[in-house]
């Protein structure tokens, strides 16, 4: 093979969807290239074996905010025991703020934005000639028509043990300035027929799990109902044969013809992602975020109470001019609203994005090294942003993992935010960790903290043991992810 296409996700059960695009779209090469996907925390030595094991030509790495440091230390290996294989990036980490950064450095060409057409070009070039004079190449974007769909290339084993990621659309036309999408012009679709009968084909292939990665799957209603009416029509013509599929929302666009066709759909069988990142009027201005908090707020009520879809809601801690006390303020907001998952998130600073504005009058410090987290602003100091880093992580654990349903209300109280962090401290100052915690440990940790608070041992203890026990039955099969199981189970 000439071209061995590569990238390392974040776990094994990821399967990348931009290297099959890129696989799909090869024309004439693609019966020289092929695809090959790695793990972060992997061995470099033992990657590049495998690479090279190929023996390529060229070989493209797709490159991330969560894979970009270990495929620095893969490259200047591969570069090191291999010089005159042709290293080549893509990717939204590589795509801005491109001559900055060491892996650029140790590749040969680099290719910003789109690589449908633009990657094949480049391969044929550098195969064949002309030689490319320059590093850097623009890719081009292309009518969506005539991009070619990359799902037949999910193999069998893909089908039976990973997440397979579809998009029926690009693009995003909202400026949210902390998310990369924010760079788009609008969002553009796929032809529906052709998008459906791919999926047809994954479905008849065995695929019951579908995780839709469109940034704004709802923005068109006629297209959004047809989508889910596909996913209907599989579920009512064998309800034992689930199938389950995830979106991501807006939250303040939920007409009623959309509200009608997702009270069809049966427990286990949608995920909604709904990004509310804050319910600060003041914050979403200065972001460019338009969001209507009163609609958004009810429709996630309504589909809370009025739907049978797993809610995954998010907010994002550390935006410009958010407060802890605004910040907690719009947490209990969506507390109260009752959302299965509430995904407390870091504010990022993905390269390209337009927050860096905000950098001088708000103080913006972020982490140099990816994620680029934010240490530190004008409203929060460092100690604070690291008590939120770690209130994340143990919600994540205790709240998100749905493995304390009935502890979890009497935790948290009238004031979910605050006696949160009150548990989020004592916990870390009671176990120094925010990772590798043992569930029986947490458990008995929950029911130490409850003691503290008043409550009679036997009485925390009765109260844990109404959600966990080692003998309570494992969730049902289901294609649903892990989580979402539990909870259906419960």
């Amino acid at each position: 093979m000439s071209i061995l296409l590569t990238t390392l996700n974040a776990r094994y059960t990821h399967a990348s969807l931009g290297l099959r695009y890129l696989l799909a779209n090869m024309g004439a090469l693609q019966d020289q290239t092929s695809l090959q996907e790695f793990v972060i925390g992997a061995k470099a030595t033992e990657i590049v074996e495998r690479i090279l094991s190929y023996a390529p030509k060229i070989v493209g790495f797709g490159i991330y905010i969560w894979n970009v440091e270990e495929t620095t230390k893969v490259i200047a290996m591969l570069k090191r025991v291999a010089p005159q294989v042709v290293v080549v990036l893509g990717g939204p980490e590589v795509s801005h703020e491109t001559n900055e950064q060491e892996i650029v450095k140790l590749a040969d060409y680099v290719i910003t934005g789109w690589g449908d057409v633009t990657f094949p070009k480049l391969c044929g070039e550098i195969l064949n000639g002309p030689k490319p004079l320059m590093k850097v190449h623009a890719g081009v974007q292309p009518p969506m028509a005539e991009i070619k769909l990359p799902y037949s290339l999910y193999s069998d084993d893909d089908i039976k043990n990973r997440t397979l990621y579809v998009e029926a659309s690009r693009g995003c036309p909202f400026k949210c300035e902390f998310c990369l999408s924010a760079l788009d012009k609008t969002a553009w679709p796929f032809a529906l027929d052709n998008f459906l009968a791919e999926m047809e084909s994954l479905h008849q292939r065995g695929a019951r799990l579908f995780k839709f990665v469109d940034r704004t799957f709802n923005l068109n209603i006629k297209t959004s109902l047809k989508i889910m009416q596909f996913f209907l029509d599989k579920l009512e013509a064998n309800p034992d044969d689930p199938v389950y599929a995830h979106f991501e929302l807006v939250p303040d666009h939920l007409p009623d013809a959309l509200k009608e066709g997702i009270s069809k759909f049966p427990p286990g069988a949608l995920q909604f992602e709904i990004g509310i990142q804050s319910f600060n009027p003041a914050v979403q201005t200065l972001v460019s975020r338009k969001q209507d908090n009163q609609k958004a707020a009810d429709n996630i009520r309504w589909l809370t109470t009025q739907s049978h879809a797993h809610m995954h809601v998010d907010l994002i801690a550390g935006l410009p001019g958010e407060t802890v006390e605004s910040f907690a303020e719009g947490f209990n907001k969506l507390w109260a609203l009752q959302p299965h998952e509430i995904q407390f998130g870091i504010l990022k600073r993905l390269r390209g994005t337009p927050i860096i504005r905000h950098t001088p009058e708000y103080g913006m410090v972020y982490d140099p090294y990816a994620p680029y987290t934010i240490l530190a602003n004008r409203d929060i100091d460092f100690s604070t942003m690291q008590r939120l880093v770690r209130f994340a992580r143990y919600w994540d654990l205790v709240a998100n993992s749905g493995r304390f349903g009935h502890t979890l209300p009497v935790l948290l109280g009238e004031l979910p935010f605050q006696r949160f962090m009150a548990f989020s401290d004592w916990l870390y100052a009671n176990t120094d960790a925010t990772h590798r915690i043992a569930l029986e440990r947490l458990v008995a940790m929950v029911s130490r903290y409850l003691q503290t608070l008043g409550m009679e041992k036997a009485e925390a203890e009765a109260l844990l043991a109404s959600d966990y026990s080692p003998a309570k039955p494992k969730a049902a099969e289901t294609p649903a992810p892990k989580r979402q199981a539990r909870r259906l189970a419960a």
